[in-house]
């Protein structure tokens, strides 16, 4: 496939959108001979912080010597930023050469009605991904969920070990209006005597998880609940911690920006501790320079010091709520907000919470067939006595920002990663 066969095809996939099942997707890796059974993986859901969590695990294994893939979704700017090895992009040359190899086999399956329909966009860059591992012999797949987990297309693994970080409302017309409906779905990658490491804290969605394990009798284990502890501590630009796990006492400062990274950072330490009782031991050092180490963009990522230009995929309430915290607890004044989000979200909330932190605002949108238009966002938004301007145009929106900063104030670029994509895509830093 040439690129722009590739762009093509892939754009063609789009039109399928989301649809949920495993039938497909088990059909799909037979006929590849399997490829998700070729490695080790570890299984990774939950509403926020799993692609944290994700990035942590990634560079925890890696510190240890292992040869490590990591799948997560979405992507900011290019396609190939889902699958990594060892840290690295897959190349586009080799994306390509999957992407030809599977269309066939597509192709060819659709002939024969194997097929109950033709392979969404997310189903088919989960079983590149599952080739790429395999056939690059990776030691241990850290495999994010992309939605949900019962019927995710990542759900045809057996993994070392089950990862729920947090439930909280998205996504609903998909997963359930109720945090227990949610939970479920999640809990759907709970597989038979597979341990289950949970970050949720409390609450009915806590206890569907917990049901579903032990309907499963798998092992389950709560990163912060009996036994466990973290406290933060603020100090200059961000926060240490201490978290008391089952193996002991660990300190750290993580390498991603934001109180929540605290509670990350101990699910990813409990992983460690779970998996170190059947599968290989982990050393307390090296777990702690993975969680120094990790690097995750779009989140509370530092762009720029003078003024200080943060971006953030904060696409949720739950997401807008930590970095509101975050602006208050750590930056200390308000700052110029430029904000855009997808339609199907819940813009007043959002809204209401992010606006407070703010002098300024740019409502924009992106370049998304989903994307809220600025007039929407007005329209859902509280009452806010500074000035609001209106830009669709994402570079623009920036740009006003950046000029109403007057080289001074914080600028924060939040909403959906399609923003945070788009932003980077431009380069406007």
């Amino acid at each position: 496939m040439t690129p722009a066969e590739s762009r093509d095809y892939l754009g063609h996939l789009q039109h399928f959108g989301i649809k949920l099942g495993l039938e497909n997707i088990a059909a799909l890796c037979l006929a590849l001979g399997n490829p998700q059974n070729s490695f080790l993986s570890i299984h990774i859901a939950g509403t926020n912080g799993k692609g944290s969590v994700s990035a942590m695990l990634a560079e925890i294994m890696r510190e240890h010597g292992l040869k490590t893939g990591l799948y997560t979704s979405p992507h900011l700017v290019r396609v190939e930023e889902r699958i990594r090895t060892n840290g690295r992009c897959i190349s586009s040359k080799r994306f390509r050469e999957l992407l030809s190899r599977l269309k066939s086999v597509i192709d060819g399956l659709m002939a024969e009605g194997k097929l109950v329909y033709h392979p969404t966009y997310f189903e088919v860059l989960t079983v590149i991904a599952f080739l790429e591992f395999a056939e690059r012999q990776v030691d241990v797949v850290i495999l994010e969920v992309g939605m949900g987990g019962r019927f995710d297309a990542t759900n045809v693994v057996r993994p070392l070990a089950s990862v729920i970080t947090t439930i909280a409302k998205d996504h609903q017309q998909h997963l359930g209006s109720t945090l227990r409906q949610i939970a479920f779905e999640k809990a759907g990658i709970i597989k038979r005597s597979v341990p289950v490491v949970c970050g949720v804290r409390g609450g009915e969605a806590l206890g569907e998880i917990r049901r579903v394990a032990r309907e499963r009798h798998a092992p389950f284990v709560e990163a912060l609940g009996p036994g466990r502890s973290l406290e933060a501590e603020k100090t200059h630009g961000g926060y240490r911690f201490v978290y008391s796990g089952k193996a002991g006492r660990y300190v750290f400062t993580p390498g991603l920006a934001g109180r929540h990274q605290g509670a990350n950072a101990a699910v990813a330490i409990a992983a460690t501790e779970v998996l170190s009782t059947f599968w290989r031991p982990f050393d307390r050092a090296k777990v702690l320079k993975g969680v120094r180490e990790a690097r995750w963009e779009g989140r509370l990522e530092t762009v720029r010091m003078q003024p200080l230009v943060l971006l953030d995929g904060a696409h949720n309430v739950e997401g807008v709520t930590a970095l509101a915290a975050h602006v208050r607890d750590v930056i200390g004044r308000r700052v110029v907000l430029v904000f855009g989000a997808m339609k199907d979200k819940e813009l007043g909330a959002m809204t209401r919470i992010l606006f407070p932190i703010a002098s300024k605002i740019v409502l924009t949108r992106v370049p998304y067939k989903r994307s809220a238009d600025p007039e929407d966002l007005l329209a859902a938004a509280p009452r806010f006595k500074g000035r609001v301007l209106l830009e669709p145009d994402t570079r623009k929106a920036v740009e006003l920002a950046l000029a109403g900063s007057r080289g001074k104030m914080p600028v924060v670029i939040a909403g959906s990663l399609f923003l945070i994509g788009e932003v980077k895509r431009l380069k406007l830093f």
